[in-house]
């Protein structure tokens, strides 16, 4: 049950080829023995991220709960899916102090982060609590809810305002360090509610002087007090707290097990498990190793069992003194021995008790071990099965105990005094008589602990190297043996009732990660088994019964779980059968291979001829009663007939009509018999199958017609031959004579003799004999030669025919005629020849080319003769003697040409005469002196002789010759050499052989046979060679080690020197990447590992569905790439496909240590460590599925392609797009879309391009580009043309037109100068009261009690980053608006996008858009890759000024979060451009805002002064603004040219002198919370601009962009209390002069001092008339007429009372209006230029220092520059921008006129801040000579605030980083940063391509591959960009 062990959990596991697991058992039935496979099967597995330590399954099985390091999982049954978890580490602890839970505790070692490991896991199904146990904090345990084990159910010790007293020694529970082992049993007394819940708890000990005690000199040890060998402790989770842990019911320390301190060295116990066993009485057993010392006589055995009684519930309460029963007076260990004491196991390693049959049929309990002893050579341990019976082990006990009390015998069980309970008596007789009870539990009086001094000793059934764990079931008369191993492996051995191995299979459940001793059945269904690898939960199905498909291979595999479903056909777990409970439904294995269940064909011969045949069936095996059930008999191709059963229950027969005679199936040809296959069909199911055969005895006879009586008698059906008919037929009555012949002897046949070989074209005659002849002489015979050779026969006497003058012809050297006779009146009848008897017929001019061959034909019989003269053959006549003499021997070529001294080379001499027979040369071949050996078998007669060359003494050369009664010489020597060997490479290889070698020398290429010897024994194959080399491929090696290599000619000596070839360890391949692949295949896996150096060429190959083996490359020591197969036979989702490489040929295997493969050979077959998964190819179409493109040749090119998803996750590498043989450029890849673009042109001769995708060998064409015509081009530059000439004439006319103007103003400006002359004087005086007069009125006027209407934060920074409508956004923006009241209406809201608000995009693109930008988002927070971005877009030519300044405040509100980031980012930059300025002129940095970081500067500035700007300078400037506004309204001021009285700007003066007279007005109005009020107007006023300063009066203290507009009032005047007017700009009255009309003011409508007005919201709007000053000025206008009228005019048209002066004479006004608004100028700058004490100005002080520290590393000294520095990033860069655009600070209207005046005073702040000299004169512009008194004054406030701010006290970067985070922090989600990075993405987006090559040429992001990064983005965003854009 859960239980530690004291096996040292492995540090790391190897990675497992997970994907691999399901497939083994497969693997093995397709790979290696096609008979046997793995009969188990990995069901589910849970992966643990630490290594496991326990597990443990609730009473039922629905959970399983899994302890690892630091974490506690609980999972489902069944499917081990996830249900809860736990983190229970690491915790800060030392092993030297108590738990931090004991109150008094305290402690002054050092902790240090420990991992928990868990000792104990215990679930406690009648109190719902499971028992966890840890080795931090001293062994701690918790309580944990077993329903949800990620909470505690009882807090422990509780803690709170009550606390308990609380003791180490309940809190030391379990081990404490890693190593040492813990188990934990649970007891349950009876009486339920888990009052009686105790636990055992056995744990090795750890303290002081113990290999597990921390190392230093410490001596405080909280162990041996605290923490017992053995306990039972109180465990009632409900009951009083006080006790739970404690030593059972009263901590008393008598009810412990501990081992003397003195002792503890000598006994270290390491338990293995803690386990019940109910005999007799219930006991609970301990498993342990002991490493006592062997001379000890307490227990010299290393494993032991040891028992303590339990007592039952009846005698729970107390055993009469009113204590319970105490631990150690039942406590009584004996060994357990396993293998002989010579070579016994003798480590305990796993234990598994059981019930099983052991030699005999009845079950007992049984207890089974597995037990190692240390292997060879540090290998893994040699281990072994052992069976010990408890009826042994309980009656040794019995013994001992009688041993010890009553009878002492000597030696045979002690008291174990190493125990503290253990000291007192030895064993001695007293006089009592022992009870059952106490014999078995002992008693108070005997309460020692006890150990029986012999083990108990078993013979190993089972021995393998590295058994870890063993779990047991007994199943259909076997014993199924479970074993784990060490290297993950599970075998299950299935014994017979005497304990004999029957079968074996195994299964690796996780490679390399040793099996945990613990394996548990699945309480829910017992086929299941669930086991722990170091990081693995496994189930595991105990048999695999379905990979047997027949039932001899079912039952043969003697699997005790499997067994045959007859009526379901199939291999099968027992309760998986329909009606396994009846008889003979299941056919178990022990039942042996005879019960599977067949059927016999009584009579399985049928004549073809037979009348109405039935076919009869017995029934064998396993098989239920057919009666009452549905049979019948299936012949396939759904041809069924009745059956019916006949006789009993034992011996059943099936009565089948056979097949209806037109459905017999079509005989063979050549065949005479057809066989038919049928089956016993039971309810519609083929269960069983026999095969019977119809024959055809005619047709017998017909296929053989020249032997047809021979092979009629001889056949195995029952067939006769009829003599009459001369035929073969199946029924005897069908013949009168047919029973004459009985066997085929009898038949009439040809005997066969030997003739006379015939010249061609000879006439002869041939004797025949005949044997059985039973013909008459009458019967007319043929002589058949074959090939229509037919002639006459003749009867020479009743046995013998003649074949008369018999003429036969042949071309060949000869040719055999077959030799037949035939019944003339019968063609196709033949008198048998069972052996064919032949002629041969020769021809002497045919294949005799010389005299030797032609009489050499002599020995065959063939009488030729050879004629000199015509050097040919002929045949021999009588009148021509034979002559018997042939010309010298002709050698012609001879090879080879050399050979080795050694001789035994095979020499080919070819030639003519070279001997009539082999006699002839035997003997007569040398070489000069040398003789040579004919080879006989290669004798050609005359033409061609082989001899071994024999061996010569020294290097010659000499020709060959042959002495054939005539000498004959070869033309070519031979020579004799001295082959040399120099050199081998490559000079090592892996172990497994298969390498390549060359070996390089002299003379290589000699000899008829090479071999090359490794290590004298094994041959290097594949050999080619030529002079110089031997290549040859190099046998495996079992060592590493330098091996000698021979090279051996002609089987003789070595001829090589010291040529040595060193094999090295096996390249190992480590993982592969991808591991999945497209069916068409050729996807790049990448093997990773090493030794690749030693590999010559490496292929790869899929077993079961691969097509082919691919051929792979070799790139380095450590990658290895394969394009995959194509895979055929694939379905979609199917397993992964074991993979195999061939590395130099040989299959890949690991070197792992071989299992036992001498005993058990399929263990060490080969499985395949990897596995690739198959998946469909990817499926491409274009955005529409349109199979047709269009396209222009010449323009650019981009192509977006679909593809549907996929499990490949192919990379953008692996993708090629081609359009016809053009490549096109990958841009975009993702999920689901795929962009490339080509930069070359299209042109070309086809009008079609195919459009292909390929990834690996799987290509593909999406579509056609259709490239379109010319037509268009002609047709725009038409149009194009057409438009430039408009143009032009269009220009001409406007230059006309002006030049006419210009003369006409000329010739006005001279009438007007007489005019102006006279009023001249007058003006200036007037000017000059102005002045003294305007100051005060103005400070009186100026209303201050209104609020100063700031607009907030995040409009300020929108406006200022962006002060244009930007082209990102169609719409301007106006402020957010309240609405007043019912009268007046509110404005749009502001919708700035960049504002908090909804991410407006469709939701379908949301997800993978939000997570691209969020992408995006942390590659800006990446500063290399956010300069390299700002550095390659600046860097592109069409990147606009308005772009960079666009970019930059995009990315200041993305960053606005993180400005410390901002701000470095910002530095860096600015250090280039810094860069880049000091190189050229550095004074002009910054004057500009051209790129991006200067418009960051601005903004960075915008940030860290807008609270200055605020608290500071917002009043100032806000009264500045109130001040010029109530000068200009002092006058008049033109509505449609705008120009005024008051100025401060030349350009807008009015310079007309109009009287204008004030009127105050009585004005009511229900709006902006006053009723009325009296207004001042003036009579020169527009009724709009009277509405307007209305406006301004009632709605003063309400922010601009509340007030109604001055289009949506009307005016009304009560004249009298009758008569009212609506006031108009235009009306009926309005008066017209020189042809334009003029707007009515209020001295038009006479409307006098104090009259009463009313204004309100209009009900419809007045469409007359649109805004004043938009008015065309040709039509209309106000005080003046526009200047430029025609010359036309005449002066008589002028009104008379507008009088003209000198424009100029009005300047002074521009004096006035500067001295009255003076005073809040000078205060605005004071507020600018000065520096509070209580708020520095921390940036400004950061940022100079920054300037004066990059100026100082340049080498910068000029103070000039430094100060231009400093007013281009401060003064000019942010004042003067506020200055001229109030509207980024107040919620007000800034009319042309203010922003004018602004202007010449932020010109004057520009002067201020220069430090050039003001060249003014006579003829510079007046908006200089303005201010030019005042400009020196303001340059010494400027330059003592610039010292100011340098004498600061310098700012680390730490404050300003805090400063700055304060910032972030106030204005915290104020921005819409998705919005910002959505709009920097299309900057990225569209200079993609120069992004990532900017990217890929700075080392630093190549390095972090931070392309790869932007890809992904790109590719994320680009995914739905299109759709999305479309949707939106």
């Amino acid at each position: 049950m859960g239980a530690g062990t004291g096996m040292d959990p492995p540090a790391s596991a190897e990675p497992q080829p997970l994907a691999l697991l399901p497939l083994l058992p497969l693997l093995l039935l397709l790979l290696l023995l096609p008979g046997r496979a793995a009969g188990l099967e990995v069901q589910r597995k849970f992966l643990s991220p630490t290594p496991t330590n326990n597990f443990a399954l609730d009473g039922p099985g629905s959970r399983v709960y899994l302890a690892a390091v630091n974490r506690l999982f609980q999972l489902s049954g069944g499917e081990l899916a996830l249900q809860a978890e736990a983190a229970v580490g690491p915790v800060l602890d030392s092993p030297l102090c108590h738990a931090p839970q004991l109150p008094q505790a305290s402690c002054e070692h050092p902790k240090v982060l420990t991992n928990n490991y868990n000792k104990i896991l215990q679930p406690d199904p009648e109190q719902g609590v499971l028992v966890v146990c840890g080795s931090i904090y001293q062994g701690l345990c918790q309580l944990r809810s077993m329903a949800n084990i990620s909470a505690v159910a009882v807090r422990f010790p509780p803690g709170g305002s009550d606390p308990l007293a609380v003791f180490p020694s309940m809190l030391n529970v379990a081990a404490n360090h890693p190593n040492a082992s813990t188990v934990g049993l649970l007891l349950h007394r009876g009486g339920g509610g888990g009052g009686g819940a105790r636990l055992l708890v056995a744990a090795t000990y750890t303290g002081f002087g113990s290999p597990f005690f921390p190392r230093n000199s410490s001596l405080e040890d909280h162990r041996f007090e605290n923490t017992p060998e053995i306990a039972i402790r109180a465990l009632n989770a409900r009951g009083d707290l006080a006790k739970l842990f404690t030593f059972d019911i009263n901590p008393s320390d008598d009810n412990i097990f501990k081992i003397k301190q003195g002792a503890k060295a000598r006994h270290k116990l390491s338990f293995v498990r803690a386990f019940l066993q109910r005999a007799r009485r219930p006991y609970a057993y301990l498993a342990l190793n002991s490493e006592a010392n062997a001379a000890d006589k307490e227990s010299p055995s290393h494993s032991l069992l040891a028992r303590i009684c339990l007592g039952d519930a009846a005698e729970a309460t107390l055993n009469g003194s009113g204590e319970p029963k105490k631990l150690t007076e039942s406590y009584i260990q004996l060994g357990l021995r396993c293998g002989g004491a010579a070579d016994a196991f003798t480590r305990l390693v796993s234990v598994f008790p059981a019930r099983a049959a052991w030699g005999g049929p009845a079950e007992e309990e049984l207890l089974f071990g597995v037990f190692e002893r240390a292997g060879a050579g540090g290998g893994r341990p040699h281990s072994a099965l052992c069976i010990f019976r408890f009826a042994e082990i309980e009656e040794t006990i019995r013994a001992a105990r009688n041993s010890c009390f009553v009878s002492p015998a000597a030696g045979m069980v002690t008291v174990l005094d190493s125990v503290v309970q253990g000291t007192g008596p030895a064993c001695e007789k007293r006089n009592i008589q022992l009870q059952p009870e106490q014999l078995d539990c002992g008693a108070a009086h005997l309460q020692h602990p006890l150990a029986i001094v012999n083990p108990i000793t078993a013979t190993p059934v089972f021995t393998y190297n590295g058994l870890t764990a063993v779990a047991v079931a007994s199943i259909n008369n076997y014993t199924v043996v479970f074993l784990g191993t060490a290297s993950g492996g599970l075998l299950k051995i299935n014994l017979d009732t005497a304990m004999r191995v029957v079968s074996r299979r195994s299964i690796s459940v996780a490679y390399g990660e040793p099996v945990h001793p613990v394996m548990q059945f699945d309480p829910s269904d017992p086929t299941y088994l669930y086991l722990m690898t170091s990081y693995q939960m496994t189930r595991v199905k105990v048999a695999a019964c379905e990979q047997y498909s027949t039932c001899v291979e079912c039952l043969a595999a003697a699997d005790a779980y499997c067994g045959w479903c007859t009526m379901e056909t199939r291999c099968s777990l027992q309760h998986e059968c329909m009606n396994f409970t009846e008889a003979n439904f299941w056919a178990s294995a022990s039942e042996g291979v005879q019960q599977c269940p067949s059927m016999t064909i009584l009579e399985p011969e049928i004549n073809i001829d037979k009348e109405n045949p039935v076919l009869i069936i017995q029934i064998n095996g396993t098989i239920p009663n057919l009666n009452g059930t549905n049979i019948s008999c299936d012949y396939g191709n759904n041809i069924h007939t009745v059956a019916r059963v006949a006789g009993d229950y034992a011996n059943q027969f099936i009565y089948c009509s056979l097949l209806p005679r037109q459905k017999y199936p079509a005989f063979p040809e050549n065949q005479d018999h057809v066989t038919v296959e049928t089956a016993l069909r039971v309810n519609n199911k083929n269960i069983i199958q026999a095969n019977f055969t119809i024959y055809d005895c005619k047709r017998t006879g017909n296929i053989y017609p020249k032997r047809a009586c021979t092979s009629c008698l001889s056949t195995k059906w029952k067939c006769y031959w009829c003599p009459s008919r001369y035929m073969c037929v199946s029924n005897h009555s069908w013949c009168e004579d047919a029973l004459q012949m009985r066997k085929k002897i009898d038949c009439p046949q040809i005997v066969p003799a030997p003739l006379d070989p015939m010249p061609t074209g000879t006439s002869q005659d041939i004797t025949i004999t005949l044997a059985n002849a039973i013909f008459s002489e009458e019967t007319a015979l043929e002589c058949h030669f074959g090939m229509e050779r037919m002639f006459e026969a003749r009867w020479v006497n009743s046995s013998t025919v003649e074949c008369v003058h018999v003429l036969l012809h042949t071309s060949e050297k000869s040719h055999l005629f077959p030799i037949n006779l035939q019944l003339k009146d019968r063609p196709d009848r033949f008198i048998d020849s069972p052996e064919m008897m032949t002629v041969e017929v020769y021809n002497c001019a045919t294949g005799s080319a010389d005299c030797s061959q032609c009489l050499g034909r002599e020995d065959l019989g063939h009488r030729c003769v050879w004629s000199e003269s015509s050097s040919s053959c002929r045949q021999s006549t009588e009148s021509s003697p034979p002559s018997d003499v042939c010309p010298a021997p002709e050698i012609k070529k001879i090879e080879p040409l050399r050979g080795p001294l050694e001789g035994g080379t095979l020499l080919t001499i070819r030639g003519r005469n070279l001997g009539r027979r082999f006699s002839d040369i035997h003997g007569a071949i040398r070489i000069g002196s040398v003789p040579c050996m004919p080879l006989p078998d290669r004798y050609v007669v005359s033409e061609a002789i082989v001899c071994q060359t024999g061996a010569a003494q020294e290097v010659f050369a000499d020709v060959v010759t042959v002495n054939v009664s005539r000498e004959g010489k070869s033309r070519e020597r031979y020579s004799y050499v001295l082959p040399m060997v120099h050199s081998i490479a490559p000079q090592n290889g892996p172990k497994a052989g298969g390498t390549r070698v060359t070996i390089r020398g002299s003379w290589l290429d000699v000899g008829s046979e090479l071999r090359v010897l490794v290590n004298s024994s094994k041959q290097c194959t594949d050999l080619s060679r030529n002079d110089s080399t031997i290549t040859c491929t190099m046998p495996p090696a079992e060592l590493t080690t330098a091996v000698r290599v021979c090279i051996q000619f002609e089987s003789r000596s070595c001829a090589s020197y010291n040529i040595t070839f060193k094999y090295e360890k096996n390249p190992i391949v480590t993982d592969i990447n991808p591991k999945k692949s497209q069916i068409s295949g050729g996807r790049i896996i990448t093997l990773e590992g090493r030794g690749f150096e030693l590999v010559q060429n490496a292929s790869m190959v899929v077993r079961a569905i691969g097509r082919e083996q691919t051929s792979c490359k070799v790139h380095t020591d450590t990658v290895i790439t394969c394009p995959s197969p194509a895979a055929s036979n694939i379905t979609a989702g199917s397993k992964p496909a074991p993979v195999d490489f061939y590395l130099n040929g040989r299959l890949y295997t690991d070197d792992r240590p071989a299992l036992d493969e001498e005993m058990y050979p399929e263990e060490a077959l080969h499985i395949s460590k990897f596995s690739l998964e198959y998946y469909a190819d990817p499926q491409f179409f274009t955005a529409k599925k349109e199979k047709w493109i269009k396209h222009h040749p010449g323009e650019p090119l981009t192509l977006v392609i679909h593809k549907e998803p996929d499990n490949l996750g192919l990379e953008s590498s692996e993708y090629q797009v081609k359009i016809g043989l053009i490549s096109c450029e990958i841009q975009i890849v993702s999920d689901k879309v795929i962009h490339c673009s080509v930069n070359e042109s299209l042109s070309t001769s086809e009008r079609q391009l195919p459009v292909t995708i390929q990834v690996g060998k799987f290509n593909y064409t999406i579509a056609m580009l259709h490239l379109g015509g010319g037509e268009t081009a002609i047709i725009v530059s038409i149009v194009i043309c057409s438009i430039l000439l408009v143009l032009s004439v269009v220009a001409l006319f406007v230059f006309c037109t002006k030049s006419r103007r210009a003369e006409r103003y000329w010739q006005k400006t001279l009438l007007q100068m007489e005019e102006m002359e006279s009023q001249i004087r007058e003006e200036i005086r007037k000017g000059f009261a102005e002045l003294q007069t305007d100051m005060t009125d103005l400070t009186k006027e100026l209303n201050r009690s209104q609020g100063i209407p700031f607009l907030e934060y995040k409009h300020f920074v929108t406006r200022t980053f962006f002060p244009k409508c930007s082209s990102l956004y169609e719409e301007c923006y106006v402020l957010p608006s309240q609405q007043l009241n019912s009268q007046v209406g509110s404005q749009v809201q502001e919708t700035h996008p960049l504002l908090v608000g909804e991410w407006k995009i469709p939701e379908s693109c949301r997800p993978n858009m939000e997570e691209g930008i969020s992408l995006f988002s942390t590659l800006l927070n990446n500063k290399h890759f956010l300069i390299v971005f700002v550095h390659a877009l600046e860097q592109q030519k069409d990147f606009a000024v308005r772009d960079r300044c666009n970019l930059a405040s995009l990315l200041t509100i993305a960053l606005h979060g993180k400005l410390e980031y901002y701000t470095s980012i910002m530095k860096d930059l600015l250090v280039d451009l810094i860069d880049a300025s000091a190189s050229k002129n550095p004074k002009l940095m910054l004057r500009r805002t051209e790129s991006v970081v200067e418009k960051m500067l601005t903004n960075w500035m915008s940030i860290c002064m807008y609270s200055y700007l605020r608290e500071t300078v917002g009043e100032p400037f806000f009264l500045l603004i109130c001040a010029i506004k109530q000068q200009i309204n002092k006058g008049s001021i033109d509505a449609i040219t705008g120009k005024a009285r008051y100025t401060l700007n030349e350009e807008w003066l009015l310079r007309e002198n109009i009287e204008a007279k004030p009127r105050n007005l009585n004005v009511s109005f229900q709006g902006c919370g006053m009723d009325s009020l009296s207004v001042r107007a003036m009579d020169t006023d527009t009724l709009s601009q009277v509405k307007e300063k209305i406006l301004e009066a009632f709605c003063k203290n309400v922010p601009y962009s509340q007030w109604p507009r001055v289009e949506d009032v009307d005016l009304e005047w009560f004249a009298t209390s009758t008569d009212s007017y609506i006031l108009r700009d235009l009306d009926d009255t309005s008066v017209v002069e020189d042809g334009r009309k003029k707007l009515n003011t209020l001295a038009h409508y006479k409307i006098p001092e104090g009259a009463s007005l009313a204004m309100s919201l209009s009900d419809k709007k007045d469409g007359t008339l649109s805004r004043v000053k938009d008015l065309d000025t040709e039509k209309y206008f106000h005080l003046v007429l526009p200047t430029d009228e025609s010359v036309e005019h005449k002066k008589s048209h002028r009104q008379s009372h507008r009088k003209k002066v000198l424009p100029e004479i009005y300047l002074t006004r521009l004096l006035s209006t500067k001295g009255t608004l003076q005073k809040f100028l000078d205060d605005l700058f004071k507020a600018i230029l000065s520096i509070r004490d209580d708020k520095p100005p921390v940036a400004v002080k950061y940022f100079f220092d920054f300037l004066e520290e990059q100026a100082e590393k340049r080498g910068i000294t000029d103070p000039d520059t430094m100060h231009i520095w400093k007013t281009n990033s401060l003064p000019l860069r942010f004042w003067v921008n506020i200055l001229k655009n109030p509207q980024f600070v107040f919620d007000i209207d800034k009319t042309d006129h203010i922003d004018a005046c602004l202007s010449v005073i932020a010109q004057a702040f520009i002067d201020a801040c220069s430090l050039s000299d003001l060249q003014l004169g006579k003829d510079s512009p007046t908006n200089k000579l303005l201010y030019a008194k005042e400009i020196p004054e303001y340059r010494k406030i400027v330059q003592r605030y610039y010292k100011q701010i340098h004498d600061m006290p310098p700012l680390s970067e730490q404050e300003m980083n805090a400063h700055l985070a304060e910032e972030s922090r106030k204005y915290r989600n104020e921005f819409n940063t998705n919005v910002a990075m959505a709009e920097i993405y299309k900057y990225a987006k569209r200079y993609r391509s120069q992004i990532v090559a900017a990217l890929d040429s700075n080392p630093t992001t190549k390095r972090t591959q931070l392309q790869h990064k932007f890809e992904q983005v790109i590719a994320l965003m680009e995914d739905n960009i299109y759709e999305c854009c479309s949707e939106a």
